[in-house]
């Protein structure tokens, strides 16, 4: 189901893809006088795309959802679409039921337009294709086999579930009516109440309906349609529709600056291009879905958060009386459109008020990231390694650009066809799902050029590559289609780098190894990385530092300073070889929080100071300040006898004693 709902989230990042496209439209002709025909000729395309956002996510989800993305997916999400929006339209209805036109609930008549419609058929269309595509039918028949098949199944199962939706959608969207009268009762909380579910709902698509009643004339309230008018009460016309300024127009583009604050240093331009992009559609236009879609499913804590925010902004505007109104969205446009009008109330406020919001945002959206590790866009986890990168050799043709060449190394890497079971891809990730991921080949996918990887289980791995994620994934997926051999690549495991030394080893001396700081000394098989816990590098120990001085752990020689500056690699005077490791995943940190105080070749005896450590900092950036010691010849090692574990221990205490083989 996991697997499932995440593939569902990346398939809506195709329909949401277009909404810039009708913010911008929608933007400028509101920008332009109202009399000219360009203005409503701008306004016009980009409300064609908006109002039909429903159709948007069947086809995008069908296509989406599809194994191999074809386009008869597509038109069976169209088919899984119009089937329910025309059937349960209040004249069919009227006829089906053989009533009036004037009894029909009017329920049905919010069916067009509801993005859970779309939801459904696009995933009915999707699973249907999947299963059926390649499905033979009878000689006579043999026309509609296949990928023709879909849509004609398609058109079938969902009258089935137009005939569902005859009769439970109406009790459903009575409940939400009922619900929202409730609501509108409680005044400033009920504000306050409707702004939280108008976010929650958004996933499922169920907020119009909500919207429909608070904005419209449904329920008797009209908030927009009174506000514009100039109708109602000046303080309390518009309490629906004001508290959403100042979260549209400053709250969400601070929250999309955290996002960026807290993405890898090596994807923050990436991150940058599709924050900055998302903040100003929401600043300029009032469109957030490119922004709330951005982390609505990949780090869903924080959309509640956001949810949370909303209504607390809402209650606070209705509190004061503080009221401007929309009639697109609660951007710019709008805010500058409706502060002239008599009904508005104090609506510079307003702006003052987004202020404070920028504020919550910011550091709401910055301690959620951090305090429960959110996978916001460029925070995807990138597996730290000291296995020196693979330059696969591939064969090319002149027609190969740089994303085939990159796919083909992928390819190789991941052991081609015989191991590929899915591919699909995100904003900067290739998503793929193998049949064994224990057969990749992991330098040999850094040194393909991509940014990291994530291995999640068994069968699934992400690859991240850039925000020209689609163009390698397209191509990964035309050499799992024609079943490409990769006879012709090497794609051996890379061996571990290690630094070079004198291989003379001293045997059967006794090496002693100390703390390298001061702090609680662990087993190295409870350190919080299976890379180190598992002994993958080799075995030692660690501390977990109450301060950032880093000590020498040995009598010897310093061998390597990482550029990272985040190890350091050293020989002791028998030949041993140790990594001094300061703390997990630090590698990314670029080296800020270290200064290391010794040289290449520079001869050290245990206790002195190797580097400090800014132990806040590295919290700070999310990470474990762990410090690690592991002997990385192993095969050199006869015997280790450890004095007591768990303990607290002072910088440059003994630890354990090592006899050269």
């Amino acid at each position: 189901m996991k697997a499932y709902l995440q593939r569902m989230g990346r398939s809506l990042q195709l329909p949401v893809a277009v909404l810039p496209a009708a913010a911008l439209l929608v933007g400028i002709g509101h920008w332009l006088p109202q009399k000219w025909a360009a203005a409503q000729f701008l306004q016009s395309g980009g409300n064609a795309i908006l109002t039909n956002l429903a159709l948007l996510f069947a086809v995008g989800l069908a296509l989406g959802m599809s194994k191999d993305k074809d386009g008869a997916s597509a038109l069976a999400g169209l088919v899984a679409f119009i089937v329910p929006v025309y059937v349960l339209d209040p004249a069919q209805v009227s006829t089906l039921l053989g009533i009036k036109l004037s009894a029909v609930d009017p329920a049905f008549a919010a069916i067009k337009g509801n993005v859970l419609i779309g939801i459904i058929a696009g995933l009915v269309a999707a699973a249907l294709y999947n299963r059926f595509h390649e499905t033979k039918l009878p000689m006579a028949l043999s026309f509609f086999s296949g990928k023709r098949l879909v849509p004609i199944l398609a058109s079938l199962v969902m009258l089935v579930v137009s005939l569902v939706l005859l009769f439970v959608w109406p009790p459903l969207y009575e409940a939400l009516v009922s619900f929202a009268k409730f609501i509108v009762g409680l005044g400033a909380v009920g504000a306050g109440l409707y702004g939280f579910f108008n976010r929650l709902l958004i996933p499922t698509g169920l907020h119009q309906a909500l919207n429909s009643v608070f904005w419209f004339n449904v329920a008797g309230i009209n908030d927009i349609g009174k506000f514009w008018a100039g109708e109602g009460v000046k303080g309390v016309t518009g309490m629906y529709q004001a508290g959403f300024f100042p979260v549209m127009m400053f709250g969400l583009p601070a929250g999309a600056y955290a996002i960026y604050k807290n993405a890898r240093p090596e994807r923050k331009r990436e991150t940058a291009s599709l924050m900055l992009a998302g903040a100003f559609a929401s600043f300029f236009t009032g469109v957030t879905e490119p922004l709330e879609f951005s982390f609505m499913f990949v780090a869903w804590p924080l959309y509640v958060i956001h949810a949370v925010f909303t209504g607390i902004s809402l209650a606070f505007a209705a509190f004061m009386h503080w009221t401007a109104g929309f009639t697109f969205s609660a951007g710019l446009v709008d805010f500058v459109l409706s502060s002239h009008l008599p009904i508005a109330n104090m609506p510079y406020m307003l702006l003052v008020q987004g202020l404070v919001m920028a504020v919550i945002y910011y550091f709401g959206f910055d301690f959620a990231i951090k305090k429960f590790n959110l996978m916001t866009p460029g925070r995807e986890p990138v597996e730290e390694t000291t296995d020196a990168d693979t330059d696969i050799e591939v064969a090319t043709d002149s027609s190969d650009d740089k994303y085939t060449v990159t796919a083909k190394k992928v390819y190789a890497a991941i052991g081609g066809k015989d191991n590929i079971t899915d591919i699909e891809n995100c904003t900067t990730r290739l998503r793929l799902q193998l049949k064994d991921t224990d057969k990749v080949n992991k330098a040999a996918i850094r040194g393909a050029g991509a940014v990291g990887m994530n291995v999640l289980d068994k069968t699934n791995i992400q690859i991240v590559i850039g925000t020209e994620v689609q163009f390698v994934a397209d191509a990964l997926t035309k050499l799992f289609e024609t079943g490409a051999p990769i006879s012709n690549v090497a794609n051996s495991p890379a061996a571990p780098a290690k630094p070079i030394v004198d291989p003379n080893i001293n045997s059967g001396a006794v090496d002693t190894f100390y703390s390298v700081a001061q702090g609680q000394l662990l087993d190295i098989e409870q350190v919080s990385d299976p890379t180190f816990a598992q002994k993958m590098l080799g075995d030692g120990y660690a501390i977990e530092p109450v301060n950032g001085e880093v000590v020498s752990p040995i009598d010897g020689e310093i061998l390597t300073i990482f550029p990272t500056k985040h190890a350091i690699g050293l020989k002791t005077t028998d030949g041993l070889e140790v990594l001094v490791h300061m703390g997990l995943d630090t590698v990314e940190l670029k080296g800020a929080p270290f200064d290391i105080k010794v040289k290449q070749g520079q001869k050290v005896k245990h206790g002195d100071v190797l580097a400090n450590a800014d132990l806040q900092a590295i919290k700070d950036a999310g990470k474990k300040s762990t410090m690690i010691v592991i002997v990385t010849n192993m095969p050199n090692v006869a015997y280790m006898k450890f004095a007591e574990l768990d303990r607290s221990i002072a910088a440059n205490n003994e630890v354990v004693k090592v006899t050269v083989k």
